[in-house]
């Protein structure tokens, strides 16, 4: 009997875990406000006919065309010469989300390049690997455009099951392969015609895959039947790479597990046949941020699978020009990122050849120019960032001033600023300057005076354009003018080291020529003392106010920038103050000529607890003006702070999911795509570094406050995988407990009771719940993996740990529940109706098939389990076996209900000592454990409910495999009607030990899982082989693959069968021996 500690202890887990998931799903039902603005198509679809040869007509492929005029097919496929794109949908997903991709590519082939905006581009080094960039040509026109294709894959879910997944490539393949000669059947087509040909054929197709369709795309390069070059540049968006987004069917984990190997052995050994096709191949993966709930960052990596040198993983809150977090399907129509796209792609076009560039590494060059922010993503991410700033690109060798003039580049010749005006040279002499106008000035700082004091670091923010609206030198002495022979050649203009960021919409003017609110700055500019070291000055020249029609231009320019000392800056939240921000925020005043950048330090990451960051301005120095009390009272609480203060700026940088920028920060919930305390994370995740762009003229009141809905559904998925494979885990644990007693002579506890003596402390919980977590961390020490930081590892394991026994306790209870509820039922018809129920149940069982089924139901459910996972789907076989337990079950508890209400009526109904008849002319089980005595009623009763005890706990085990193959089940459902291939052969052989399983492990008395042959005595028992299956799910689950729970389950259930049959033949030899 569970006492009053156990009850509130199960109780208290089963609260926080339905507390927990009530909370997730709360937030992810709430309306996200991404930004994105919607994009605008005329389409046409026009099918592309496949060839005889190929069997299956039940996929398409289509080629789309934009506009509104209708047009020729066939005479439309006869003009096709542009460059071959691909589009695969991903699960659930249809051929016409090409429209968005496919029309802003028209367009940009129509308009042209974007004009450069001379900002810093990205860099181009990769761990020692650098790409020469100024091969890149600046292009006026593109020079061919895009052709898209798609794939109709008739919105099957390949997210839910493998086949469909191997199918879908199949496809792509033929696909890819189609299109190649569709190219050279148009050629031939205008040939015959009397057209003179003299472009060369595409011979390779770009691929752009979303969600699982970026996975076909790379298992489609590795596939067989794929032409060699056929594929060498694949762009996905938002498509996992790492591990299914479920991870619950074996075969979809294993397709993955399969592919990225092939991926990874192509790198490795170059001479092979996917090394030389792997080669030449380049995979970018763009990931929707934090706005993504259905595929996390953490799963879009591409380390370990394409080495840096041919791929690169980025979130569309780091793409150039688009700096937005968007949901799985917005990424497809997000005008910002689809204008970007179609330039990179349009860029990759050689206008030499009208074909992509062949080259790899110049193809990544253009996607790391094109894509990529030029603000260095470890700006923020370190306690040193004021090192981390960007360097001048120095090359070893080389003397400082010849290397800078080599490697900076200079403003346009065409952008010429005249000398006239130095006499209005303004010299700073505070550490501070500041710009309000374009004036037309320069302004001198002295690095030596204003550097001093430890302010050894120089930044600037500004709205103005580089080049075109202002421009910065580094002069070793003062000059007056750049055009002196010896000193131009050691004045370096660093214009180009001016780094966009994201910015909000100007303020609006309210008459021309008045002052309005600071306008949001749109770049930055970073120097650190070995960038200005062997300098004296730094000039910031803004160029004159120019006029339009005779008007002045409106005043929202604006320019600060200041020499600082970094650790003056440095903010932190500790863990404690973070955890009690849910109830009461921390508030953090920043005063008036405070540092330009702060740093802000969030010792837990906000990957994993989001926080709402408040950036309030408190002053902005109007008290200091001269201005009466009154009036300087109401300007600081009032809108001219606004007219003083630019608008502050946020970047976050993550190890997972790179930089994210925030621009116009008042109240903003920052959150960042990371994957903190898993077993792959590494040292530095479990923290957060923000860094803010704020006005030093202002004071601000900043606060943090963690977000408790966001918390819950950032842990729910981040870890859910976790959590199911730890949900096996506790099974198994309560499993060993059932079986453990068995051997020990002691009754059979419930699951519920199992499940709560394992959660006891201090031994049982050590043991079953921390112990896999010392061995995850000993297992990364030896295998010289990188460890996760072990704080948060452990808190987070254990909190995963609680929340799958609160998931199997709920699971326990309504079983319990239903199963208690039939049984009475039954058991009070049965007790008040018995004569008419043997009746009945005698012409029932009278009918031969009946019998045979009664005599052996094990077999005769295991048949037809077999049949069905093997010829079927798994799922139908997992289905009967899960409802066989049930009867099993029912029939137990119903004997021990009867049992105990027999003893108790025996008087009123004269039953007595023919309980077991009755039991067994209804047809209910009857123990061999039990007496026919008198006496015996008690242990009959107690024996069918630790056979009741027994078999429920089978029946969660099962319970759970049949839930993790739901979702293939459904995927087989929407295919039944096209089509009916044979499940895999790995789901199949799995699902058939887990049937053998059942058949070898369905009495507690079969507690002898394996016997040493040729010993006495040694034996391995049924709860040590339980007890290691735990643990190798719960290290499953903290991998993240909580399918390969199957291989355990499966594992028993082969080796329980093999003793089975050499106990059964030793037993029949020793017969035939006692005979002779």
């Amino acid at each position: 009997m569970i006492g009053f500690k156990a009850k509130f202890r199960l109780a208290t887990i089963v609260v926080l875990s339905i507390g927990v998931a009530l909370v997730a799903i709360y937030d992810l039902l709430k309306p996200i406000s991404n930004g994105c603005t919607m994009t605008y198509m005329y389409p046409t679809y026009i099918p592309i006919s496949a060839p005889k040869s190929l069997s299956s007509s039940k996929y398409g492929l289509y080629l789309y065309h934009e506009g509104w005029k209708q047009i020729d097919f066939d005479e439309h496929l006869k003009q096709l010469n542009g460059v071959p794109v691909l589009f695969i949908p991903g699960n659930g997903g249809s051929y016409k989300q090409v429209r968005s991709l496919a029309a802003e590519s028209d367009r940009a082939y129509q308009g042209g390049p974007p004009e450069p905006m001379l900002y810093q581009e990205a860099s181009l080094m990769y761990e020692g690997f650098e790409i020469d960039e100024t091969n890149i040509p600046i292009l006026n026109q593109y020079a061919r455009r895009l052709d898209w294709f798609a794939v109709d894959l008739e919105g099957e879910h390949s997210a839910m099951d493998g086949q469909v997944l191997e199918e879908h490539t199949e496809y792509v393949v033929h696909a890819i392969n189609r299109i190649l000669d569709q190219y050279k059947e148009s050629q031939d087509a205008r040939v015959k015609e009397g057209a003179v040909e003299s472009g060369s054929l595409p011979n390779s197709v770009i691929l752009v895959g979303h969600s699982m369709g970026g996975f076909v795309a790379r298992a489609a390069v590795v596939h067989p039947n794929l032409r060699k070059s056929a594929v060498e540049t694949i762009l996905t968006l938002s498509a996992p790479h790492q591990s299914p987004p479920l991870a619950l069917q074996p075969s979809l984990g294993h397709y993955f597990e399969y592919i990225n190997q092939e991926w990874r052995k192509g790198y490795k050994v170059q001479n092979s046949r996917a090394g030389a096709q792997l080669s030449r191949v380049i995979v970018i993966s763009i990931s929707g941020g934090g706005n993504d709930y259905q595929i996390r960052s953490k799963l879009e990596y591409l380390d370990g699978i394409v080495p840096t040198t041919h791929g690169f993983m980025i979130s569309s809150m780091g793409v150039k020009n688009v700096w937005l977090s968007m949901e799985h399907q917005v990424i497809l129509w997000c005008n910002q990122l689809v204008v970007q796209v179609s330039h990179t792609l349009l860029s990759l076009v050689d206008p030499e050849t009208g074909h992509p560039t062949s080259g790899p590494r110049k193809r990544l060059a253009i996607f790391t120019k094109m894509l990529q922010s030029g603000m260095p993503g470890s700006l923020s991410g370190r306690s040193d960032f004021h090192q981390q700033s960007p360097r001048l690109p120095l090359q070893k060798g080389r003397n400082f001033f010849g290397s800078v003039r080599k490697n900076i580049t200079a403003c346009p010749s065409k952008i010429r600023w005249s000398d006239e005006g130095l006499e209005r040279d303004l010299y700073i002499k505070t550490p501070t300057v500041t710009i309000l106008a374009m004036d037309g000035r320069r302004r001198w700082l002295d690095i030596k005076e204003l550097g001093s004091d430890g302010r050894t670091n120089f930044v600037l923010v500004t709205n103005l354009l580089p080049c075109y609206g202002v421009r910065l030198h580094l002069w070793p002495e003062k000059g007056t003018s750049m055009s002196n022979s010896p000193l131009s050649k050691r004045v370096v203009e660093v214009t180009s080291r001016i780094v966009q960021v994201p910015s909000g919409p100007a303020p609006r003017q309210i008459e021309p020529g008045s002052q309005t609110e600071q306008p949001p700055p749109s770049a930055v500019f970073w120097l650190d003392p070995k960038d200005m070291h062997g300098f004296r000055f730094l000039t910031i020249s803004v160029a004159p106010s120019p006029t339009v029609s005779g008007r002045p231009p409106p005043a929202a320019s604006m320019a600060v920038g200041q020499f600082f000392n970094p650790e003056e800056g440095r903010k932190e939240f500790s863990p404690k103050s973070l955890l009690l921000s849910v109830f009461s925020q921390k508030d953090i005043f920043i005063k008036e000529d405070h540092p330009i950048v702060m740093n802000i330090t969030f010792s837990i990451n906000l990957g994993l607890l989001p926080a709402t960051v408040s950036l309030e301005t408190t002053g902005c120095g109007i008290k200091k003006s001269g201005l009466p009390v009154e009036e300087a009272g109401d300007m600081n609480s009032g809108r001219l702070c606004k007219l003083r203060c630019f608008p502050p700026v946020a970047l976050a940088w993550d190890p997972a999911s790179g930089l994210n920028m925030f621009p116009n920060l008042n109240s903003r919930t920052i959150e960042v795509d990371s994957s903190p305390a898993l077993w792959s994370s590494t040292q530095g995740s479990e923290q957060t570094n923000v860094l803010l762009l704020v006005d030093p003229h202002c004071s601000y009141k900043t606060s943090a406050a963690v977000s408790l809905t966001a918390s819950a559904r950032r842990f729910m998925l981040l870890y859910n995988s976790q959590i199911v494979g730890f949900s096996f885990s506790v099974v198994f644990f309560a499993l060993m407990r059932q079986a453990n007693a068995w051997e020990l002579s002691f009754p059979v506890p419930s699951l519920l009771s199992a499940v709560e003596s394992n959660l006891r402390m201090p031994l049982p919980f050590l043991s079953l719940a921390i112990s896999p977590v010392l061995i995850a961390l000993f297992y990364s020490y030896l295998s010289s993996k990188p460890l996760p930081s072990v704080g948060s590892f452990f808190v987070v394991s254990m909190i995963c740990y609680l929340i799958a026994n609160g998931t199997v306790i709920v699971l326990v209870l309504t079983t319990l529940i239903l199963s208690h509820l039939v049984a009475r039922i039954h058991v009070f018809f049965k007790t008040r109706w018995r004569w008419w129920i043997l009746d009945l149940s005698t012409s029932f069982f009278s009918f031969k098939v009946t019998r045979v089924i009664n005599a052996n139901p094990s077999l005769a459910t295991s048949l037809l389990a077999i049949v069905l996972v093997y010829f079927v789907h798994p799922a139908l076989g997992l289905l009967i076996l899960v409802f066989s337990h049930v009867l099993c079950c029912h029939h137990a508890l119903c004997s021990f209900l009867t049992a105990s209400s027999e003893a108790r009526a025996e008087d009123l109904f004269g039953f007595g000592s023919g309980i077991k008849k009755i039991e067994s002319e209804v047809g209910l089980p009857v123990d061999d454990h039990s007496s026919s005595s008198p006496d015996s009623t008690r242990s009959y009763g107690d024996t069918q409910l630790e056979m009741f005890h027994h078999r429920h706990g089978l029946l969660i085990l099962y319970l759970l495999c049949l839930l993790m193959f739901l979702p293939s089940l459904v995927a087989w459902l929407e295919r039944l009607s096209m089509s009916h291939n044979f499940p895999w052969l790995l789901d199949s052989m799995l699902c058939m030990g887990i049937i053998l399983h059942s058949i070898c492990n369905s009495k507690p008395e079969f507690n002898v899982f394996f016997q040493i042959p040729g010993t006495r005595g040694y034996e391995i028992r049924q709860g040590f082989v339980y007890m290691i299956a735990g643990y190798c799910c719960y290290l499953w689950g903290l991998d993240l693959a909580p399918y390969k729970a199957f291989y355990a389950i499966a594992a028993i259930g082969v080796v329980s069968f093999i003793f089975r049959i050499m106990e059964r033949r030793n037993r029949n030899s020793r017969k035939h021996s006692h005979r002779h």
